[in-house]
């Protein structure tokens, strides 16, 4: 799939436009507001973000132009469902919409043949699992999907494991005014209080181990939520070597969890 092509569905990306923070921000309040013509603005301001998660799926040898147009529903999902009063970033929040409109559209055409039946119960959860967040407001627990259709725990993983990709946590996906979102990014904290505490020893455990600066760096951005230039600025040092700093903490830090 050639995601580096210069034109897809009409749209030429090399002349894509690229919206900073304030401007982002301006966009979505004018949007919640109604404003269609911020909503436009809004939608080529990031479609730079949807070619960039397509690019993960080149391997597939699937049509760009169609992973492009189903990449923009994911993106006009997240504009529309984006929270302005949550400290998050639109990026990190759109991301994984993206990827899982892409993900529902390429089920069907898995390269790696999977049973009928195992795929029948991986759709069959995943419709639960729909369900379950249009009724409570929130994800359901593997267990939970398990318990509605009456099947082991295990085998609902197995299932819905087959018709996935894998994917490294520390993969990066899209880089958003030099901050880079990775898969670790986009995934919710699902453990149990038992498995939180010991991983939150396990990890003060690790942070002790760190230098001050690279100590408040890390609590700035996953603590506080801060963009690495937001940190730059703070701490008065070069975006680069916040991310030179980030990387280099964050590998010491795997040594020891």
């Amino acid at each position: 799939m050639p995601t580096n092509k210069v034109e897809i569905c009409g749209v030429n990306t090399a002349k894509l436009p690229l919206l900073g923070a304030e401007k982002k921000r301006e966009l979505l309040e004018r949007i919640k507001k109604g404003d269609s013509e911020a909503r436009e603005e809004f939608i080529k301001g990031n479609l730079r973000l949807v070619l960039s998660v397509i690019g993960r799926f080149a391997s597939r040898g699937e049509n760009a132009d169609d992973l492009f147009q189903v990449g923009c529903i994911g993106l006009i999902k997240a504009i529309d469902n984006f929270d302005l009063s949550q400290n998050v970033q639109f990026s990190t929040y759109a991301v994984p919409m993206v990827i899982g409109e892409l993900r529902r559209y390429l089920r069907d055409y898995n390269s790696i043949r999977v049973s009928r039946s195992l795929r029948d119960i991986a759709y069959r959860a995943l419709g639960v699992k729909e369900r379950l967040i249009a009724k409570n407001g929130q994800e359901p627990s593997i267990e939970q999907i398990a318990q509605e259709l009456e099947m082991d725990k295990q085998d609902v993983v197995f299932a819905l494991d087959a018709i996935l990709e894998p994917m490294s946590l520390y993969e990066p996906i899209y880089h958003d005014d030099g901050d880079a979102v990775f898969v670790m990014d986009t995934v919710a904290d699902t453990a149990s209080g038992a498995e939180q505490w010991i991983e939150h020893i396990s990890l003060r455990e690790a942070m002790s181990r760190l230098g001050e600066r690279e100590k408040e760096i890390l609590k700035l951005r996953f603590f506080q939520g801060k963009t690495q230039t937001e940190v730059a600025d703070e701490v008065g040092i070069s975006q680069a070597q916040v991310s030179r700093l980030e990387k280099s903490a964050i590998g010491h830090m795997r040594k020891y969890l």
